[in-house]
């Protein structure tokens, strides 16, 4: 867990942890706000799809409001290489400005550095990610699953050497999302549960 003060007359105070199961419901209302409907026609969004992520995180303001969020998830950089992608990165319009996705982004490249991860891919705006080491010369040899802009698919290596030589098609490797069988959905709509299906981001 990560605690900073945030800069300006406020000085509110944001506490950056794992995501829970209780903030889903925030955080996909903050996606919602921050990329529309057309997220879900994302390129990254095949590498996400029926995934469970390596590890997400949430920024919470004092009022324990969800406004921000990053994720990341299990790929492989070509054959055989392990590294993981970035994304979404969402933060809530009334505190854009303020260093929380830059706190986010620290967390979370820590956090994966920790865990022994040896790369990083994303696809966003270079000028934005390049102060955190990101580049487009590591990905040259490195193909998504649907088009992207050459220019905004990034590489960062935690480890040195981590994507030297890196080359193929980017796949999902993450551990697939468990999902209920039609009898427990049933069961669960005649009990009046509501059980929906979760969308992924």
């Amino acid at each position: 867990m990560s605690v900073f003060i945030m800069p300006g007359a406020m000085r509110a105070t944001i506490t950056i942890r794992d995501e829970t199961a209780a903030d889903i419901a925030a955080r996909e209302r903050l996606l919602d706000a921050a990329f529309g409907p057309a997220r879900f026609l994302k390129t990254c969004e095949r590498l996400r799809e029926g995934r469970l992520p390596a590890f997400g995180l949430v920024a919470v303001d004092g009022g324990g409001r969800v406004v921000g969020t990053v994720r990341m998830w299990h790929v492989a950089a070509g054959p055989g290489r392990r590294a993981l992608m970035l994304g979404p990165l969402a933060v809530d319009l009334s505190v854009r400005a303020q260093g929380v996705g830059a706190a986010l982004m620290r967390c979370a490249l820590t956090r994966a550095a920790i865990d022994g991860h040896g790369a990083v891919l994303l696809v966003g705006d270079a000028p934005y990610y390049e102060r955190f080491g990101f580049t487009a010369s590591l990905t040259q040899g490195l193909w998504m699953p649907g088009p992207v802009e050459r220019e905004r698919f990034l590489g960062l290596e935690l480890r040195e050497r981590a994507l030297a030589g890196a080359w193929g098609f980017v796949s999902p490797t993450g551990e697939p999302r468990p999902t209920a069988d039609l009898a427990t959905l049933v069961a669960a709509a005649q009990a009046g549960a509501g059980v929906g299906v979760a969308r992924a981001a």
